[in-house]
C-alpha cells in the first residue's frame, strides 16, 4: 500500500511537470511565432523585397560608387595640376606712354598661370614707331626690368582669385 502511494505521488508529479512543460512549450511556441511575424515584417520591408537581397545589393552599390570616387578623384587631381600649368590670369594695362599723345595706345598684357608663370608683354606706342617687347615671368618675377605698368598689370593678375587646393 505504501508503494502505491509513492508511485501514484510520483505519477501525479510528473503529470504537474508535463503540464508545466506543456504550457512552457505552448507559450514559447507563441512567443516564437510573434517573433517569426516580426521578422518576416522586417525581412519583406514596404517594397516586399528580402532585407537581405536589398543590404547585399547596397553594399554592392557603395563598393562601386567607392570605385567610381576613387578614379573620379584621380581625374580632378589630373585636371587641377594641368589647371594650375595654364593661362589662367590675365590682365591688360592700357597707358599713354608719352605726354604728347592723345590717347592711351601703349599697353602692359601679363598672361599667367596658377603660379604666377608666364609673361608680360608691353607695346609702347609713340608718333613715329611702335615697339613690343616680352617677358619671362617666373613666380610673378622677371630676370628683365620691369616697367611700373608692367608691374602693376601683374600684381593685379596675380590678385586674381586662384584655384583652391584641396
Amino acid at each position: 500500500m505504501q508503494s502505491d502511494m509513492i508511485i501514484w505521488l510520483v505519477i501525479g508529479v510528473l503529470a504537474v511537470l508535463i503540464i508545466i512543460m506543456l504550457i512552457t512549450v505552448l507559450m514559447l511556441r507563441r512567443r516564437l511565432q510573434r517573433f517569426e511575424t516580426a521578422y518576416l515584417a522586417l525581412q519583406t520591408f514596404l517594397s516586399g523585397k528580402n532585407l537581405d537581397e536589398m543590404l547585399e545589393q547596397y553594399v554592392t552599390k557603395v563598393q562601386s560608387l567607392e570605385k567610381r570616387l576613387s578614379a573620379a578623384d584621380a581625374r580632378l587631381e589630373r585636371t587641377e595640376t594641368a589647371v594650375q600649368r595654364s593661362i589662367d590670369r590675365t590682365e591688360l594695362l592700357r597707358y599713354n606712354a608719352f605726354e604728347n599723345m592723345g590717347s592711351d595706345l601703349s599697353f602692359a598684357l601679363a598672361i599667367l598661370n596658377q603660379e604666377g608663370d608666364g609673361v608680360i608683354l608691353s607695346s609702347i606706342h609713340s608718333r613715329e614707331e611702335s615697339r613690343v617687347y616680352a617677358k619671362p615671368l617666373i613666380k610673378g618675377e622677371s630676370s628683365y626690368n620691369l616697367s611700373k605698368e608692367e608691374q602693376e598689370t601683374i600684381t593685379k593678375a596675380l590678385a586674381r582669385e586662384k584655384l583652391s587646393e584641396g
